[in-house]
């Protein structure tokens, strides 16, 4: 399968991509536990159906040392046991944020309740960027019909 675009052919492509690069780079280095923010990551990756991007965050993760275990649960969190409430508040967060055309009120003051009691204001900012630009660049990808599998642990790094 080749993707529809290419998005560090033209100049006009490759400048903007570069932006979003940068911005995924910076979201690494908010105060976010990595193991949080890449099962959000995946989380958010799987719902909208961008392959490419739950190729890299499963391997990212499974690099960083992330179970297979708890990789493969990722899609039925709610019903394993192998995540912490922390991690169960951001991933509902995470797909409350994600699923926003879907549920009319978008995240219930219940989840960002929950949210609040186990990040602080810093870190829930970063939980909402981070869910923020993984929709965007789910968006960008599944609409580009970006292929995946090819991805390597740290090839934009």
């Amino acid at each position: 399968m080749d993707a529809r675009l290419n998005y560090f052919a033209g100049p006009v492509d490759s400048k903007a991509f570069k932006y979003l690069m940068s911005t995924g780079k910076a979201i690494k280095e908010l105060p976010l536990p990595a193991a949080t923010q890449e099962l959000v990551a995946l989380r958010v990756s799987q719902i909208n159906g961008c392959a490419v991007c739950v190729d890299m965050h499963s391997k990212e993760a499974a690099a960083a040392g992330e179970t297979p275990v708890r990789l493969h649960l990722v899609a039925a969190w709610r019903e394993a046991t192998v995540f912490t409430e922390a991690e169960r508040a951001a991933l509902e967060l995470a797909e409350q944020g994600t699923r926003i055309a879907d549920a009319a009120g978008g995240v219930t003051d219940e989840a960002w309740a929950d949210a609040a009691k186990h990040y602080d204001e810093e870190q829930l900012t970063a939980l909402v960027v981070l869910v923020s630009f993984m929709n965007t660049v789910n968006r960008l990808n599944v609409i580009t019909r970006q292929p995946a599998g090819n991805y390597e642990a740290g090839q934009f790094h």
